[in-house]
């Protein structure tokens, strides 16, 4: 099975947003889908956070997508490096995230066939 990982560090609605697209369809396509998510990236994964990110003509709300690939079998991983960057803890992290840090990244995508960064 061919694996995707993607790095997102941004909740900028156009980096925010795209990560799922690709993932839900990497997911659809029966690729192994591993999210990694750093830096403002971890406002996506706060608890209420999806919901602030909003992007006009989106295909679907971000909190829709985080739900969609999270079913589908996503691994999503918050990068608890960046904790005190972005000023945020574990506790605030949604359910079904694990936490690792920028070796389980390097790891990660060098297991990858395909990594993406936005």
């Amino acid at each position: 099975m061919a694996k995707m990982m993607i790095f997102c560090g941004s909740d900028d609605p156009e980096h925010a947003f795209p990560p799922f697209m690709l993932g839900s369809g990497a997911l659809a396509s029966d690729m192994e889908l591993t999210m990694f998510f750093t830096m403002s990236g971890l406002n996506i994964i706060r608890k209420g956070g999806a919901e602030k990110i909003t992007l006009e003509g989106a295909p679907k709300p971000l909190p829709e997508f985080v739900k969609i690939v999270q079913e589908m079998g996503a691994k999503m991983i918050a990068c608890s490096a960046a904790f005190p960057i972005a000023k945020i803890s574990e506790e605030e992290i949604i359910d079904g995230v694990e936490m690792g840090g920028v070796a389980t990244f390097v790891i990660g995508a060098q297991e990858a066939d395909v990594v993406l960064t936005f």
